[in-house]
């Protein structure tokens, strides 16, 4: 008769891993998950000032161009998720990549050091689509559409540490969760909204229960 005590004891996957040899960069892969709300919010507050400061679009406008980046960044978190993070290349160095964007997420999904974007990848990020609406937009319309994809952004980083860390309680937040569960443990081919699945109810890749997903 097999005891309790003589049964090999299942090991508990980490939460974690090195992404780098080096302390240095491994110290800056890791980020707590209130600094992107610290080094973002004051960008968009003074961003929309301005706006307002300039007294070229009246509240209404700069209201409607704000709620249109919001809209605008949920479909880019869509198409970065599916396009850019999940690209898988044929080659080692590919690989290396992928893991370094994304992969480790997937491998490790409760690290909750690496929930939110670091620094290093949000700046150069927001720097391109920031000089992308002013060059498309200009400063007048640009500015407060650019304000509005901020908190977007934030929205959806704060989202994601949520599902991932936090019981969710409401029935829109157990909605989130399992949506975003679902990619995780189901069906990596879907569920590439975060903040919101809209964008996978309009291009059909809502994620489907494959398998039981831990939800």
């Amino acid at each position: 008769m097999t005891t309790t005590a003589s049964r090999p004891m299942k090991q508990r996957r980490p939460e974690t891993t090195r992404m780098f040899e080096s302390d240095f960069l491994e110290r800056f892969s890791r980020i707590h998950p209130s600094t992107p709300f610290v080094a973002w919010l004051p960008v968009a507050a003074f961003v929309l000032v301005r706006s307002f400061g300039r007294h070229d679009l009246g509240a209404g406008g700069i209201a409607g161009l704000f709620l249109l980046g919001i809209l605008a960044w949920t479909l880019a978190e869509y198409l970065l998720h599916r396009y850019i993070f999940h690209w898988i290349g044929t080659t080692p160095l590919a690989a290396r990549i992928h893991f370094l964007v994304h992969g480790v997420h997937h491998d490790y999904p409760s690290d909750k050091d690496r929930l939110v974007m670091p620094l290093g990848f949000s700046i150069p990020l927001a720097v391109v689509f920031y000089s992308f609406f002013y060059a498309t937009m200009g400063m007048r319309i640009g500015e407060p559409f650019f304000a509005g994809f901020v908190i977007g952004y934030l929205a959806y980083d704060g989202t994601h540490y949520a599902v991932h860390h936090f019981r969710q309680t409401t029935r829109i937040g157990k909605w989130i969760r399992r949506h975003h569960m679902l990619h995780h443990h189901a069906d990596h081919d879907g569920g590439f909204g975060v903040s919101t699945p809209l964008w996978d109810i309009v291009f059909r890749t809502m994620p489907r229960a494959k398998r039981h997903a831990d939800v």
